[in-house]
C-alpha cells in the first residue's frame, strides 16, 4: 500500500505521513524544504521500517510537478492514496488593501498546485484501476469571514474541485474526499502572519484548537473505509468552535 502526501514537512501533512507509515504503508512525501524533507524521510524509515520516496519540489511550479511525478519508479506507481495537503493562507487584509503577491501565492498553492498534482497523478491511478484522492480544504471553503477574501475563495475552489473530481473519476474506481478543518494549531498562522509568532499564538489563545494529528486520523479513517464506501465531505472543528469566527475562549 502506498500513500502520497504533499506538503509533508510540517503540520497536517507530516502527521498524515506518520499515521500511514505507522500502519504499514510505504510513503511518498513532498516538500520545498529539502533538508527537512530528507530528515523526515530518514525518521520514517527508521521508526516504522517502511520504504519512503521523498520528492523535493514546489507544487506551484508545473514543470517541477511534472518532472517529479515522471521520476517516480515503476514500483512506486501503485498509489492507493493521494493526499492533496499542500496549502496556506498569507496575510489577513481587506480586499481593497490586499497584497497581490499574497493573493498569487495562495492561488498558486491552494488551487493550481492541487490541480497540477491531480492532473499528473490521476492518469497513474486510472491506469492502476484504483485510487483515493483526499483534498484538504477548510471551513473557509464553506463560509467567508472578514479579511479572508482570497484565502476563502481558494478554499471554495477546492470545495468545487472536489465535487467535480468525484464526478469525473467515478467511472475509474477512484474515490474522492474533502476534509475541511476549522482551527488547527500548526504552522498555519505563523505562515499567515509571515513569521510573527506572537500574533500567531493569539489566534488560539484561551481555547483548545484541533491538533494536526486529529486531521491525520480523519484522513486515515476515510482512506481505510470498505471499497463500497466513500466519504464525500467532512467538516471537522474543535468542540469550542461553532463556525469560522464563533469560538468559546477562557
Amino acid at each position: 500500500m502506498i500513500a502520497f502526501i504533499t506538503g509533508s514537512t510540517a503540520g497536517i501533512g507530516k502527521a498524515t505521513a506518520e499515521i500511514f507509515a505507522k500502519n504499514g504503508y510505504d510513503i511518498i512525501i513532498t516538500g520545498r524544504r529539502k533538508e527537512r524533507l530528507q530528515e523526515f524521510s530518514s525518521e520514517l524509515k527508521s521508526k516504522y521500517k517502511i520504504d519512503v520516496l521523498d520528492l523535493n519540489f514546489d507544487v506551484r511550479d508545473l514543470k517541477q510537478v511534472e518532472s517529479a511525478i515522471s521520476s517516480i519508479p515503476e514500483n512506486w506507481k501503485k498509489i492507493n492514496v493521494l493526499v492533496n495537503n499542500a496549502g496556506l493562507a498569507v496575510g489577513l487584509n481587506n480586499i481593497q488593501e490586499g497584497i497581490i503577491e499574497d493573493w498569487e501565492r495562495m492561488i498558486d498553492t491552494n488551487v493550481k498546485g492541487l490541480l497540477y498534482m491531480t492532473r499528473n497523478v490521476t492518469p497513474i491511478m486510472i491506469s492502476n484501476g484504483f485510487g483515493h484522492i483526499v483534498n484538504i480544504g477548510s471551513i473557509a471553503g464553506k463560509e467567508v469571514y472578514a479579511n479572508g477574501n482570497v484565502y476563502c475563495a481558494t478554499k471554495h475552489a477546492v470545495d468545487a474541485l472536489n465535487k467535480g473530481m468525484r464526478i469525473d473519476l467515478l467511472p475509474h474506481n477512484i474515490k474522492v474526499t474533502a476534509i475541511n478543518p476549522g482551527m488547527v494549531d500548526t504552522e498555519f498562522s505563523i505562515v499567515r502572519f509571515k513569521g510573527d509568532n506572537d500574533r500567531a499564538k493569539n489566534v488560539y489563545k484561551g481555547m483548545q484548537p484541533l491538533k494536526a494529528e486529529d486531521i491525520a486520523e480523519t484522513v486515515y479513517w476515510v482512506a481505510t473505509r470498505p471499497a463500497h464506501v466513500n466519504i464525500n465531505d467532512i467538516i471537522i472543528m474543535p468542540s469550542v468552535q461553532a463556525n469560522a469566527t464563533t469560538t468559546i475562549r477562557k
